[in-house]
C-alpha cells in the first residue's frame, strides 16, 4: 500500500507554521523531502517522526520556553546543534542541465557533512528560490540584451540584499530547433513571425525563454504576432519532441537535445552557463569544497565525456559580493 504525502503547504497548514519555515527544515534536513516533478513532498511517516521528535524536545525545554513566547512555532524546537551532529546539511542545487546532477554526486562522495538534493526549476524561478532561502547552489544563462551579456545583471537585480559568488560551470550552444533539413528554410529571429511558421515555446522564467523574450524585444518581435507563442513546455527535450513530431516548425533550446531527439540544430549563441552560491555562515563549509570539485580533472573530465561543453573558464569566479 503506497504511502500519503504532503506538499510543502499543506505541511504548513498542519504545523501552523509559514511555508518558509517548512522549506528550512527540510534544508536542515530535520525533515526528509524529495521532489516529484517541480514540488517537494514529505512523506506521513516523516512527518509524524518530526512532530514526536519536536514533542520530546519541546517538552525538555518547558521551563525555558514560556506559551507566550511560542504561540504557534513550538513544533521548530529542535535544537539545531542535536539535528546537525547526526544529519548531513541539505544543499539545494537548483537547475535543469545534467551537469548539476553530475555536480550533485561529486559533492555528496567528497563531503560527509553535505547531502545535496536536486531541484529541476528554471534560471528565474531558481534564483527567486535563493532569495527566498530556498535554495543554496543555482544554475542561470540568461541573456541580457542590453548588454549583450550572460546572467550577472539578473543575479544582481534579484539577490538583493545577499550575500553570493557567481562562478562559471560551462558554455554550450542554444539556437534553433527545426525539421531535419530546414525545409522552411528558418535561420533568423525574423524568421518566427513569417506566416505558417509554428513556434513552440518555453516555460516563463527559464533560460531559453528568457533569450527568446530579449529576442524578440531586440528584433521588434511582439509575441501575439507569432503562431505558437503561447505554446509552453518545461525542459528543451519537449520543445525537441514537438518539432519532431510535427507539431511545430521551429523552437530554441540547446545542442544536446536536437541530437537526442533527432532534429536539426542551428547554433546562435554560445550562452555561458554560471553557478550562484549563496555565502551564508553555514554555506562557508562547503563553498570551498564546491570550487575544488569545478576545477578538479576528475570533475572536468566527467564533464567532458558528456559532450557538447565549453569547459575553457569552468571553476572560474566572475562576481562576488563581501
Amino acid at each position: 500500500m503506497q504511502e500519503n504525502s504532503y506538499t510543502t503547504e499543506e505541511i504548513a497548514k498542519l504545523l501552523k507554521i509559514s511555508k518558509l519555515t517548512v522549506y528550512d527544515l527540510i534544508k536542515k534536513g530535520e525533515l526528509p523531502a524529495y521532489r516529484v516533478g517541480r514540488q517537494m513532498r514529505v512523506d506521513a511517516s516523516d512527518l509524524e517522526a518530526y512532530k514526536a521528535r519536536a514533542k520530546g524536545a519541546h517538552r525538555g525545554t518547558a521551563a525555558a520556553y514560556s506559551p507566550a513566547a511560542m504561540p504557534v512555532q513550538a513544533a521548530t524546537l529542535v535544537p539545531v546543534s542535536a539535528a546537525r551532529s547526526t544529519q548531513r546539511q541539505s544543499v539545494i542545487i537548483s537547475g535543469q542541465d545534467v551537469s548539476l546532477d553530475l555536480l550533485a554526486d561529486h559533492l555528496g562522495k567528497r563531503m560527509d557533512s553535505a547531502r545535496p538534493l536536486r531541484s529541476y526549476v528554471g534560471s528565474i524561478n531558481s534564483l527567486w528560490a535563493m532569495y527566498r532561502g530556498e535554495a543554496d547552489i543555482v544554475s542561470t544563462h540568461l541573456f541580457d540584451g542590453d548588454t549583450g551579456t550572460y546572467n550577472i545583471p539578473y543575479v544582481r537585480h534579484i539577490l538583493v540584499g545577499h550575500r553570493f559568488l557567481v562562478v562559471h560551470l560551462l558554455s554550450r550552444w542554444a539556437g534553433f530547433y527545426v525539421q531535419p533539413g530546414n525545409p522552411l528554410g528558418l535561420a533568423a529571429w525574423e524568421d518566427f513571425r513569417r506566416p505558417g511558421v509554428r513556434m513552440v515555446n518555453r516555460e516563463k522564467g527559464s533560460g531559453a525563454r528568457t533569450l527568446v523574450e530579449e529576442q524578440f524585444r531586440l528584433h521588434g518581435i511582439k509575441g501575439g504576432d507569432v503562431a505558437g507563442y503561447g505554446r509552453e513546455e518545461g525542459n528543451h527535450l519537449s520543445v525537441a519532441g514537438a518539432i519532431a513530431r510535427g507539431e511545430a516548425d521551429i523552437g530554441v533550446g540547446i545542442e544536446k537535445a536536437a541530437h537526442l531527439v533527432g532534429v536539426e540544430f542551428l547554433p546562435m549563441i554560445e550562452e555561458r552557463y554560471d553557478l550562484v552560491l549563496l555565502k551564508t555562515g553555514e554555506n562557508r563549509a562547503w563553498i570551498e569544497q564546491v570550487l575544488k570539485i569545478l576545477r578538479s580533472p576528475e570533475f572536468r573530465n566527467d564533464l567532458s565525456a558528456l559532450g557538447g561543453y565549453n569547459l575553457t573558464d569552468t571553476g572560474k569566479v566572475v562576481y562576488e559580493t563581501w
